[in-house]
């Protein structure tokens, strides 16, 4: 099956709203709150899932964003526990949902197979300057893991513009998007702006998506209320969750009143 027909098979819409589940900061990272503990993390996220669920969203992902500072080797502790508030709230789901465990991709590929996820993003290719030092793309172990896990039927997101980094690939973006399809298997192609919260430039969005022909093509940050229409008109969805957050602030918990206003705009630019 082709890439597009697997992505219409996994979100059954047009130019799909994937909204973000943000977890609150997982055992042995610097803002875990030890008093509240796992059932703090589990509760918050369920407030968020329902939300998102009943404001008409097309499929969420569960993130770890809190988990600051980032790491490029996550430790254990942080894949289990993540996938243990997903299994959690597995019977609650509606939905079709994924997985991104920041930054590691094989611990996000882990947590895929562990929790049934059916999509997955990450950084997988290129070489960037980050704040966490060297950021290398890791799409062929990657995808060997995935082979060993018997998931080859998981939807990799392909995040070509990292952020909180600088690409030290002296190849345009179009370029570097063409080659993560060709050369290391991308599924889908993201798009991101320079922080989390922050869009990708339009233009930069355009010359992705008139660059990749074969694959779907997101924009993964910075889609709020007032661009919804206009990034999908050129994309073939978005991710999103900072607008969607109280006060449109990424690390709050969803407004359910900021998430169907948005998806009633997200619906009427699909024609809805």
């Amino acid at each position: 099956m082709q890439a597009f027909e697997r992505f219409q098979a996994i979100f059954r819409v047009r130019r799909p709203v994937v909204a973000m589940v943000h977890l609150r900061a997982l055992p042995g990272t610097p803002l875990f709150d030890a008093a509240g503990g796992m059932d703090a993390v589990v509760e918050a996220a369920r407030a968020d899932l329902r939300a998102l669920q009943q404001a008409g969203v097309d499929a969420v992902m569960f993130g770890n964003e809190n988990d600051r500072p980032y790491e490029l080797e996550v430790d254990p502790a942080s894949a289990a526990a993540m996938a243990y508030v997903v299994g959690r709230l597995k019977d609650e789901l509606r939905l079709p949902f994924g997985v991104d465990v920041l930054w590691d991709p094989k611990m996000t590929l882990a947590v895929a197979a562990a929790t049934g996820a059916v999509f997955a993003r990450e950084i997988f290719t290129g070489l960037y300057g980050s704040d966490m030092g060297l950021w290398p793309g890791r799409a062929a172990e990657a995808r060997r893991y995935q082979r060993r896990l018997a998931r080859g039927d998981l939807f990799l997101l392909y995040n070509v513009s990292a952020e909180f980094a600088a690409s030290l690939d002296a190849r345009g973006l179009p370029e570097r998007a063409r080659s993560a399809v060709f050369s290391s298997l991308a599924d889908a192609v993201l798009v991101s702006g320079p922080m989390t919260g922050e869009p990708a430039p339009l233009d930069h969005l355009a010359a992705v998506k008139g660059a990749v022909k074969d694959v779907p093509v997101l924009a993964n940050t910075g889609v709020d209320h007032a661009n919804v229409a206009e990034v999908l008109r050129i994309a073939d969805g978005c991710i999103v969750g900072t607008a969607l957050k109280e006060d449109g602030k990424t690390f709050n918990p969803v407004d359910p009143e900021r998430a169907r206003a948005f998806m009633e705009r997200a619906r009427e630019a699909r024609g809805e």
